[in-house]
């Protein structure tokens, strides 16, 4: 793989991390997701969301190198099932998190970051639209020339994983920063968290 790396033009490396931090910067699911949990947990729960969504980009990636992504691609009732199933997760998330005690009153700090680990991974695993992201984006950055397909896309997934990493670990830290600030004034917090992932699951379902 080190000599498939090596392989690879450094004009096409530097024109993928140009297109990745313009990915990064995009508001999507998973950013949300990890601002939602900042907000709700404060800047603990939003990196260890970060660490949860990375997580789950790196197992599609795997998939996609392994070529079974493509198999769930080509698959209607799969991408359908995943879909609906991710959905009704983030339901699930929304009304745990309307529910949620307020601040003062949460037992466990560490159960807060495991649960936002746990849920980042989930989340992003059961959004099919990874999926066809990572079929339709990363191909697009390989050649024949430099060396076995899979090994490029192994190349080109754990570099996206590691900016997209960075850059979302600092947003989610950031609104864990401001929440946890907030909440020291307010309570609704966790109800705009509920609210995010409620559009997080209409989204997913009518997008």
């Amino acid at each position: 793989m080190l000599e498939t790396f090596a392989n690879m033009e450094s004009v096409t490396l530097w024109a993928f991390m140009a297109a990745s931090l313009v990915m990064y910067l995009t508001p999507g699911a998973d950013m949300m997701f990890t601002i939602a949990s900042g907000i709700a947990g404060g800047p603990k729960a939003g990196f260890a969301a970060t660490v949860g969504v990375t997580l789950g980009l790196l197992m599609h990636i795997t998939l996609a190198a392994a070529g079974l992504a493509v198999v769930i691609a080509a698959s209607p009732t799969a991408l359908l099932v995943i879909r609906y199933a991710g959905a009704a997760y983030l339901v699930v998330l929304a009304w745990q998190s309307w529910r949620a005690l307020p601040p003062s009153e949460e037992a466990d700090g560490r159960a807060n970051v495991s649960r936002a680990l746990r849920r980042g991974f989930l989340t992003n695993m059961m959004n099919p639209k990874i999926i066809l992201f990572i079929l339709a984006f990363l191909p697009q950055f390989t050649t024949p020339e430099a060396g076995p397909i899979w090994h490029q896309i192994a190349i080109l997934g754990l570099m996206f994983s590691a900016g997209g990493f960075v850059v979302v670990s600092m947003i989610g830290l950031s609104a864990g920063l401001v929440g946890a600030k907030l909440k020291k004034a307010t309570g609704v917090l966790n109800k705009c968290a509920s609210i995010i992932f409620g559009g997080l699951a209409a989204k997913l379902v009518f997008d």
